[in-house]
């Protein structure tokens, strides 16, 4: 990737803004990268390291309290010798997705990497291989984008500011180290990650919500910070060393100032299902994304078997697609470095459906109405998608249609005409020929404006 300069126009923030202290404007390096992001709708999300030997998810040191030191004997047993990099690009990109977000280290302060800023990490670990960057090169050599997740909490450091925080109380920490001394890790450890592993396309923040209190009686996140997580600093450090990088903060509030995209977690855009603040007022206009398990669990989980089927899966994929959100896809490989059958046998459904329906995915923008209970709409161009998932009978009637005609609507599947009226605003097709075998009766319709 080619490097371009970065100019800074640094001011002071509103004082009600605590979370950085000067406006960061990154060059327009990255404008690129959000376009690609924008269109790329798909992606593959990881979750693995040792907490997945426990088999109990990822927050498994939080919730079994277990101690600094207990916690860190994993590092023995973490042993991955089935892990193959070549394997997991290709089944993502066997999936139809155009990226990865791999974890490199989560609240548990593991580092998946070769990291000079901390013991604790994968080559003090009995397998003692660099899993990034085995990962990293065969993403590159694969054109996958790399995307890694960083988490900003640590429930192993005492300078990080846990008697503050909401997490990880019981892990045997005493003392209180020197929270200057915690961003100086952040940054040591992203400016590795960003300068020893090629070209990186983002950085997937998460944990800033450790430090910001709960709003019981509202239900959602307090608009503040018991701390200053010098977001000036970390944000213009990774825009510096990668301007085309771009930078995203699972802290479920609207955008800060040097974030790039917005991510909700279990959530569509604009939806408040998990309860953790995602209303309609908090979706910026930066390009979007949905992330979500296959199962239930982030990370591998031995008792998990609620497995979401094809049908639900398809409609997660379209419905972010028809928010105008990319669709970001979790497995959490087992402790051998192998990803359960159950996890490749759906994302390989998930390929042969793009092979067919991809055009009504890729590259689109989200619909003249949001996602019904009956589907979804993307658009692209002149051409309108409807993703029909449930049966629509002989005829399929839609109000509020926004353009002045219609030239043609066909079955995407096999391209067979639909006949259809169209009738001051209101669209009826005749989807008697169509079936839900593919999960999504897909029509697409070339529409005049």
């Amino acid at each position: 990737m080619k490097f371009f300069l970065v100019c800074f126009m640094l001011s002071i923030l509103a004082v009600n803004n605590p979370q950085a202290q000067q406006k960061i404007n990154p060059a327009d390096a990255n404008a690129a990268s959000k376009e690609w992001f924008r269109n790329a709708r798909f992606g593959l999300f990881i979750h693995w390291g040792p907490f997945s030997i426990p088999g109990a998810g990822e927050w498994v040191m939080n919730n079994r309290n277990i101690s600094v030191g207990n916690y860190e004997r994993l590092k023995d047993f973490f042993n991955p010798v089935k892990f193959d990099a070549r394997e997991w690009v290709s089944l993502a990109k066997q999936a139809g997705m155009k990226y990865i977000t791999f974890i490199t280290r989560h609240h548990d302060g593991f580092s998946m990497w070769d990291t000079k800023a901390s013991d604790f990490n994968i080559m003090n670990s009995l397998y003692g291989k660099d899993i990034l960057k085995m990962l990293a090169d065969e993403c590159h050599r694969q054109g996958i984008k790399l995307f890694v997740y960083y988490s900003l909490l640590d429930w192993r450091r005492e300078d990080y500011q846990y008697w503050t925080g909401r997490t990880g109380k019981g892990t045997g920490r005493i003392n209180h180290g020197e929270w200057k001394d915690y961003v100086s890790f952040m940054k040591q450890q992203l400016t590795e990650l960003l300068s020893n592993y090629g070209e990186i396309a983002g950085v997937w923040f998460d944990g800033h919500w450790d430090q910001v209190p709960w709003d019981e009686k509202n239900k959602k996140w307090a608009d503040s910070s018991l701390v200053n997580w010098h977001y000036d600093e970390l944000y213009g450090l990774i825009h510096r060393l990668q301007p085309g990088a771009l930078i995203g903060n699972n802290h479920h509030l609207k955008p800060f100032p040097g974030e790039d995209f917005q991510m909700f977690e279990r959530d569509l855009p604009g939806q408040n299902t998990t309860g953790w603040g995602t209303d309609p007022n908090q979706v910026s206009a930066l390009p979007l994304e949905t992330c979500e398990t296959i199962n239930g669990s982030w990370g591998f989980d031995i008792t998990d078997t609620a497995y979401k089927t094809h049908r639900q899966l398809t409609a997660l994929l379209v419905r972010a697609a028809g928010n105008g959100a990319n669709l970001l896809l979790n497995v959490g490989p087992m402790p051998n470095g192998q990803i359960q059958p159950e996890f490749v046998e759906r994302l390989k459904y998930l390929g042969n459906w793009m092979k067919t329906y991809g055009a009504s995915i890729y590259g689109t923008h989200r619909g003249f109405i949001k996602p019904q209970e009956w589907g979804s709409i993307t658009e692209k161009d002149n051409k309108v998608f409807l993703h029909i998932l449930n049966e629509p009978g002989e005829n399929f009637t839609l109000a509020g249609f926004p353009y002045s005609g219609i030239l043609k609507a066909v079955w995407m599947k096999n391209g067979q005409a639909l006949p259809f009226q169209l009738n001051r605003g209101t669209l009826i097709l005749h989807t008697a020929s169509t079936s839900l075998a593919d999960n999504d009766i897909v029509i697409e319709l070339q529409v005049k404006k």
